[in-house]
């Protein structure tokens, strides 16, 4: 099974790739007001994670998710509730 930290580390992946000047990426750091991503970068990296995890991720997710650390916890919860395990 997937852990909420190899969600986090795929996160890092993307984001250090998309924001190089913030490499290495901090776990609490503001997606958009601190990381500047735009809606399609946030769309990529949703995209990114729905294929790496073979999931579908809803788009109001995004009202309560601000960090990466946010960010692999909603995944991991939207996981786990697809597998049945909650």
């Amino acid at each position: 099974m997937v852990s909420q930290e190899m969600i986090l580390e795929r996160l890092f992946v993307y984001l250090n790739k998309t924001v190089p000047a913030f490499a290495p990426v901090p776990a609490d750091i503001d997606l958009v007001q601190e990381l500047g991503l735009d809606s399609i970068k946030v769309m990529d990296m949703l995209m990114e994670l729905e294929d790496e995890f073979d999931i579908s991720i809803p788009l109001n997710i995004l009202t309560d998710v601000r960090t990466p650390e946010q960010l692999a916890r909603a995944v991991y919860s939207l996981m786990e509730h697809a597998d049945g395990a909650v």
